[in-house]
């Protein structure tokens, strides 16, 4: 059985996780006057690259001759998904910057416009829709319909199916919780890294290394959360890494304010 306390938990991230990026896009169209062209494209470059590129990649890749190698060590994997990250989100941001945002201002208010869309497509869909989704199967599961789910879903995702109701019943309302912390976090980090890339793009020449700079902390970030996870407490992860967004966000600040 699923506690109340953890219904609770995932409906408040739920909503969180799905207004927060909204009511942040209103207020910076509202208050600042952002276009509201640059939020959608940079939640569009967060689809393609992210969800849908990076992912082509990863199947190509774990499905592989070298995918269980990978997957079998955690700093390959560490290196790996870290890297992927890094490359086709930061490539993604400078060609959306470059191309499509070419006519904005090149005020940082455009940067971090692009960052929420950004950031704020990740948090809703990858969190705010999941929290909907596990509070579906763990109504199922408190309702005694969970063999349904399972006699259904073909053979080789019936594992998975079950790891996953078992993680339902077993996880507290403060795991989810720290997910929504998570979410935060990286939604700082991925407006700072979207000044650090519009920098790169606005002023070029010598702020051009801006750009790799950007794929290496994204690398960074994502490669300590994968290897961080296996030896220390979810809440010290989360503590470590957001330690590491506002790090990040405050080069980003000194940068905008110049």
């Amino acid at each position: 059985m699923v506690p109340v306390s953890s219904f609770i938990a995932m409906a408040l991230c739920a909503v969180t996780g799905i207004a927060a990026p909204i009511l942040l896009s209103w207020w910076l169209v509202r208050k600042y006057q952002v276009n509201v062209r640059t939020i959608l494209i940079g939640a569009g470059v967060f689809i393609v690259f992210a969800l849908v590129l990076e992912t082509i990649l990863h199947q190509v890749v774990l499905k592989g001759p070298h995918g269980q190698a990978i997957l079998g060590n955690i700093w390959y994997y560490a290196l790996y998904g870290g890297l992927a990250a890094g490359i086709f989100e930061e490539t993604g941001r400078f060609l959306a910057m470059k191309f499509l945002l070419k006519k904005e201002p090149s005020a940082a208010k455009t940067a971090v416009a692009y960052g929420v869309g950004h950031g704020g497509a990740e948090m809703l869909l990858i969190f705010g829709l999941t929290m909907i989704s596990n509070i579906a199967l763990s109504t199922m599961i408190n309702a005694g319909q969970a063999d349904i789910l399972l006699t259904s879903a073909p053979a080789e995702a019936q594992a998975q199916m079950q790891a996953q109701f078992a993680q339902l019943e077993s996880s507290s309302a403060g795991t989810f919780f720290i997910g929504l912390w998570e979410r935060g976090s990286t939604l700082i980090l991925q407006i700072a890294l979207s000044i650090l890339v519009w920098t790169a793009v606005r002023k070029g020449g010598k702020w051009l290394w801006l750009f790799p700079a950007a794929i290496l902390l994204h690398f960074l970030v994502d490669g300590c959360a994968v290897i961080l996870a296996k030896s220390v407490s979810m809440a010290i992860v989360e503590v470590i890494l957001s330690a590491m967004a506002v790090a990040v966000g405050a080069i980003a600040w000194a940068l905008a304010r110049k």
